[in-house]
């Protein structure tokens, strides 16, 4: 678990209207919810009861998070962005969490799987199945890679990313770092200008969200590549957010979103490093969503390193049960062959036609 010193974005306020002073409350960030009213006391009126209510006295900082999912998306599936949902909606539910983006990582070319495209293909499907969404991205770091990278490495990847990105200094939990942020702001900021001009409707989103957005904004976009472009672009990991009006220390997550199979490999003798495994596990953490009825304790009985890291997983409950947790890339690459028509109910439409156009799996044999 690592902690980062992450810039606090000022927010656009504006005066409410006399009739509702509470009313602005309802809409300001998921990390900032309890708020004291600015009401003027009657002086006949006992002194002695201030009390901003439980919720400001006993509510707890949230840890953000990001979700990020490794994988061959060969092809995408719309069980991978239900993962993605559910691991979000279990996370919010929880009063925790914030889950402020979500990134697909597809596997480089030659890690070897039988039946797998090229990468070219699975970033352009995987875009496809994203570009309605406004938290998930996808990344081609590990794709562009001269090799096949370990999930250890493209977690460490994304975790030294976000905090040259940021400008942050990022610490271990345990030992949390006292050196000042980087470019940490030594005068008031009396620049006035706000933050996410030209960026739609972005201002009345939670402060997460819009941490996130104004993340992928300034660094080229992380994931805004359209689908018939040949190269996707790289994150300029020079990049940081800028000035801002003052910094915040919060605790920020980049939590491994898998499925239960991938769980249940990490008992596979001599599959996983115990090293990564530590890193993966001890480190970062994992949500995991079950997939068809997986029994997630039995599997985490089997592993000593699950054992020892147990606090560090996260099981998404009845997620098992979902239609979607069944939805798998073999059952469609299988529909895919044998024309069924079935093949809607696991993949996006816009998936499918560029699956038909390419030709891409309907002759394949894996």
């Amino acid at each position: 678990m690592n902690k980062i010193l992450l810039l606090q974005l000022p927010e656009v306020q504006s005066t409410p209207p006399p009739s509702s002073p509470t009313d602005n409350n309802k809409t300001t960030s998921e990390h900032t919810q309890s708020h004291t009213r600015g009401t003027t006391q009657d002086p006949s009126q006992p002194q002695s009861d201030p009390n901003p209510g439980p919720s400001a006295m006993t509510e707890s900082p949230k840890t953000h998070v990001i979700l990020l999912s490794c994988g061959s998306f060969n092809p995408i599936t719309k069980g991978h962005i239900h993962m993605f949902e559910k691991a979000r909606e279990y996370l919010h539910q929880s009063g925790r969490y914030i889950v402020i983006g979500g990134i697909i990582s597809p596997v480089h070319d030659s890690y070897g799987k039988p039946g797998l495209v090229s990468s070219r293909h699975r970033l352009t499907m995987c875009q496809l199945a994203v570009q309605s969404s406004d938290w998930i991205r996808v990344d081609p770091w590990e794709c562009y890679q001269d090799k096949w990278q370990t999930t250890c490495s493209v977690l460490e990847h994304h975790r030294d990313l976000m905090k040259r990105v940021t400008g942050c200094i990022l610490s271990n939990i345990h030992s949390p770092s006292s050196t000042p942020v980087i470019g940490q702001l030594t005068q008031p900021q009396t620049q006035t200008t706000p933050v996410y001009q030209n960026h739609g409707n972005l201002n009345n989103k939670p402060t997460a969200i819009k941490l996130w957005g104004k993340i992928s904004e300034n660094l080229g976009k992380m994931c805004c590549v359209r689908p018939h472009m040949d190269h996707f672009t790289f994150v300029d990991e020079n990049a940081n957010l800028g000035t801002a009006v003052r910094y915040e220390e919060i605790e920020l997550r980049i939590l491994l979103l898998c499925g239960s199979d991938l769980l249940e490999s990490f008992c596979i003798p001599g599959l996983w490093k115990d090293s990564d495994m530590e890193v993966i596990v001890g480190d970062f953490g994992i949500v995991v969503v079950p997939r068809d009825g997986a029994d997630t304790e039995r599997i985490m009985n089997h592993s000593a390193v699950l054992r020892k890291y147990k606090d560090n997983i996260i099981v998404v409950k009845d997620a098992g049960t979902h239609p979607m947790s069944v939805v798998s890339s073999t059952k469609s690459r299988l529909a895919l062959q044998h024309g069924d028509g079935h093949v809607v109910d696991y993949l996006y439409q816009p998936v499918i036609d560029y699956i038909l156009q390419t030709q891409l799996y309907i002759k394949a044999s894996g």
